[in-house]
Parts: C-alpha cells; sequence; structure tokens
C-alpha cells in the first residue's frame, strides 16, 4: 500500500469543501506549511470519537436518535448529510449539506442551528458560531436568500480546532450533532465519522447556507 505524504493528502481531502469558499483550501495550506518552505506538517493528534456501542442508544435510553433512514425523505421535507473531515495542524472542517427532497421549492437564508450532544446523548458547551471567526479566516457568503428546487443542495461549512478528547472514554467528542436549516426549524440528527473532538467548551464556526451548484 502507498501511503501519501501528508501535504499531498491533504490537498486531496480539501477538494470536497471547496465549494463552499476558496478561503478553506489558502487557510489549511497556511496550517500545514506557514513559512511556504514545503516541509511536510507534523502528524495531527489523535481523532478519537466515542467507542462504537456508545452510539447506538440502549432500549429506553433518553436522548435524540438519529432521524433519517438511509432512503426516504423527513417529515421536515429537508435531508441533513456530512462530509469527511478535512484537518491540518487541529484545525478541522466538515462540509454539510441540506437537501430538499420534497417536491415544492423551498427557502433558506442565514446559518444552521447546531447543538452537539456526546456520546451519552449529553448536551455538550459548545459555542456555536455564526461566522468562522475568530477559529480560521474563511470565506463565509453571510445571509443571502438562497432557493432550493426539488432534489436541490445548499451546504454549510463547519470550522473547529482540536481539543483534548479523552481516547478511552470519548469524553470531550462531539458524537450526535443536531442541525435545523434554521432557529425555529426543527433539528435533524447525523453521527459523523469520527465526531468532532472540540473538547468539552469548545468553539464551532459555521458558515452561510450556500447553494451548491453543479
Amino acid at each position: 500500500m502507498t501511503v501519501l505524504p501528508v501535504r499531498h493528502a491533504l490537498v486531496v481531502a480539501v477538494v470536497a469543501v471547496l465549494t463552499a469558499g476558496c478561503g478553506l483550501a489558502a487557510e489549511l495550506d497556511r496550517e500545514v506549511d506557514p513559512e511556504r518552505t514545503g516541509a511536510a506538517a507534523t502528524p495531527n493528534p489523535p481523532r478519537t470519537g466515542a467507542p462504537a456501542e456508545a452510539r447506538t442508544p440502549r432500549p429506553g435510553e433518553d436522548g435524540p436518535t438519529p432521524s433519517v433512514a438511509a432512503t426516504g425523505c423527513p417529515a421536515t421535507g429537508v435531508k441533513v448529510s456530512t462530509g469527511a473531515v478535512n484537518a491540518a495542524m487541529g484545525l478541522r472542517a466538515m462540509p454539510v449539506t441540506l437537501t430538499n427532497c420534497t417536491d415544492i421549492t423551498r427557502q433558506l437564508n442565514g446559518y444552521p442551528d447546531v447543538r452537539v450532544r456526546d456520546a451519552r446523548h449529553e448536551p455538550m458547551d459548545v459555542t456555536v458560531l455564526r461566522g468562522p471567526e475568530p477559529i480560521t479566516r474563511l470565506d463565509d457568503p453571510g445571509p443571502h436568500p438562497v432557493t432550493l428546487r426539488p432534489g436541490e443542495s445548499a451546504r454549510s461549512v463547519f470550522v473547529w480546532r482540536y481539543s483534548t478528547v479523552d481516547p478511552a472514554t470519548g469524553r470531550g467528542s462531539g458524537v450526535y450533532v443536531e442541525i435545523a436549516p434554521a432557529a425555529g426549524t426543527e433539528r435533524q440528527t447525523v453521527v459523523p465519522e469520527g465526531g468532532l473532538d472540540v473538547g468539552e467548551t469548545g468553539l464551532l464556526g459555521t458558515t452561510a447556507w450556500q447553494k451548491v451548484v453543479d
């Protein structure tokens, strides 16, 4: 098996997020090589999510459960999904896609409404920001009308900095992420692969919804 150099692998990973703003690629590049020396980055801290058994709620357990089946459209009329988490020297970025799965046109304007829960479904003390700063510099379109016809999608990018996660218990890892199109609308629960290693009192930045253009 051929192992790609860290820098090359990072550039490949960032391609999936570029539709949400070209500023992310530049910022991740600065994280890897701030002096532009061309040297490879040092390995990232280990990203440790919750133990596999903690991801499945026990019968009768309180707290949210994933609300969207692999197929079909939920009652909210939109389907939320998350992409791979891209990392560079402790900076994380994850694309979040919202798809209109109804047969009517829907409108968005602004930022997603987000709540993060741990492996036990307890709400975490995470401050969700409207915009990527002060976490990082990243192009943010800001609130603007987004029209989604049936089947069309919009995207936001979530950014955060790595913070300590207990490798044994997963403490500090956001396992369940509840996302709504806007404040006051119903959230949908997703389980990003690897979790959000934001720590116990982390910051989570978001960019405003932007239409995905094929």
